[in-house]
This record gives C-alpha cells, structure tokens and sequence, in this order.
C-alpha cells in the first residue's frame, strides 16, 4: 500500500506526523545519548508508533524506524492529511535553499535552512503554471507558517533521472561531508548517499548497507560486468558488508567515506583497500 494511503487510514491514536525540522535526527533509543540511526528531512510524512515522555518512535516511508523527539515534529490531528500529499508541492532542488518569511533576501535573516530533497507545499497563486516568470515561491510550512523560497532552488514534480543524469546530479554533492546516520545534503553516510541516488531513479531502496545488497530489488552481477548505475558493497564478507557506492564507469565510483578525507568523493575500484574490500556487486532491476 502507498505510504501516504496507509498513513492517512491510520485511527487517530496511531496517526502520523510530518517532520518541521530541517534535518531531524533518528535515534536507537530515546535519548540523545543514543546513536543516530538515520534522518528525516522537513516534509516528510513519519507513522507514530509508540511514545516515551518527550520522544516518539517512528517510521520513515522507506520502512525505517527510530526514535525522534516530539519538537521536530507537528503531529497530525483526525482531520489532517497528510503534509504535501495533494496540490503543487516544490522540491528543493539546490543543495541548500534558504526560506524566508517575506520574498526578500536581505530584510531579515532566513527562518530555515532547508537540505536537497525537502518537500515544501505551495500556496494557491504561486503555482509553476502561474506566474511563471516570479523570483519567489510562496509555501506553506510543515509547522504550518506561511514562507516564502526563491524559484531558482525548488522544482515541481519532478521525473525519476536516467542512469547518465544521476551520475550527473551524483557529482554536485562531491565535498559534502560525510554524517554516520545522515541522509540530507548537510552529510551522508554511505548508504544514505546511495539511496538517494537511487530514489532521484524513481526507485525507494532500504535505508542500510546490508540491507541494501539483500534487497529483492536488486540482482547479483560479476565484477568484470560491472556499467554505470551498479551499486557496490564492500566490508569482510558478504554476509558483513560496512560501505557502499555507485559505479560510474571506467572502474570509478562515487561515495561517501571516511576513508582519506571525510566526504563524497570518486574512487578507483582497482585501487586499495576497495578492491580487496568488494564483496558484492548489484544491479537494478
């Protein structure tokens, strides 16, 4: 069932909520002295699954879950649908966009800050087919506020990416740092970087590693047949996989690594420890 199907069905004491903070951290336990498993970024739609005092446990539409405190979030009430789930909705486009509370960069300080990916709805008369030529986007925020965006950050409805255009788009987040847990343009850990990339192909991929070269919707391939688009997992095994990536072509690859220097970078598949670390390769089907 669509995520957004199932989490509008939900009875009001297991309803969702939508994230209103820029990037929000999701925790092992409910604590920030737990690890951050993964993130939500500003938009996104979460299912409620069970509460401890100021924290709530909650899963993400790629079927993860964590523990989030309760501030980063606007809980839905039973009239609620869901955030951004109907009319036109912007996608931030940019690697970073500022929001403001009035169409003017200079007036005041930017009330966000908002990550790749962040869904943000638009306000009637603001729509892409009206006012085609305007700077500025008005939206509403998750928290419910009025806000205004520039144009130039934000797309509307946008197409899955050809394997060529991903790879293309893969390159613009070379240098972002690398994040154990981070799924946002802020910092990506290895698997977030790659899921991500396979999400800008139209395709929802799990959150983890291992997961990842487990997943049915992928199919195993040899090295030496390796083409653009392939994912690759390396670790001690196949059965321990720690790191991943999305080959390029001409034995490259991108990635999100700690190794040299921290951060998005190109690898050589030949060149140490990758090649003696590879233990899986994968293909889309």
């Amino acid at each position: 069932m669509n995520f957004l199907l199932a989490l509008a069905l939900m009875t009001p004491a297991s309803a969702g909520a939508v994230v209103v903070s820029p990037v929000a951290n999701m925790y092992s336990a409910p604590s920030e002295d737990a690890d951050v498993v993964s993130q939500a970024l500003c938009g996104a739609n979460v299912a409620l699954m069970e509460e401890k005092g100021e924290w709530t446990k909650v899963r993400t539409p790629d079927d993860y879950t964590g523990w989030m405190p309760l501030a980063s979030l606007r809980r839905y009430g039973p009239d609620d649908r869901p955030y951004a789930s109907a009319g036109e909705v912007a996608q931030v486009e940019s690697l970073y966009a500022n929001v403001y509370r009035e169409p003017d960069v200079t007036k005041h300080q930017a009330v966000l800050t908002l990550p790749f990916e962040a869904r943000l709805e638009v306000l009637a008369g603001t729509e892409p087919n009206t006012k085609k030529d305007d700077r500025w986007v008005r939206v509403r925020l998750p928290d419910g506020h009025s806000a205004w965006t520039q144009r130039g950050d934000v797309e509307f409805n946008p197409k899955p990416l050809s394997v060529r255009k991903t790879i293309e788009l893969s390159r613009r987040f070379l240098g972002v740092t690398y994040l154990w847990g981070g799924t946002s343009s802020f910092g990506f850990d290895c698997s977030g970087f790659t899921q991500m990339l396979v999400r800008k192909r139209g395709i929802v991929m799990p959150r983890d590693a291992d997961l990842q070269a487990a997943w049915r919707g992928v199919r195993p391939i040899a090295r030496r047949k390796l083409r653009a688009g392939d994912l690759l997992f390396f670790g001690e095994s196949p059965r321990k996989i720690t790191h991943t990536g999305m080959y390029i072509g001409n034995g490259r690859f991108i990635h999100d690594t700690t190794h040299g220097h921290p951060g998005v970078q190109i690898s050589r598949l030949a060149d140490q420890p990758w090649t003696q670390l590879l233990v899986a390769c994968r293909r889309l089907k």
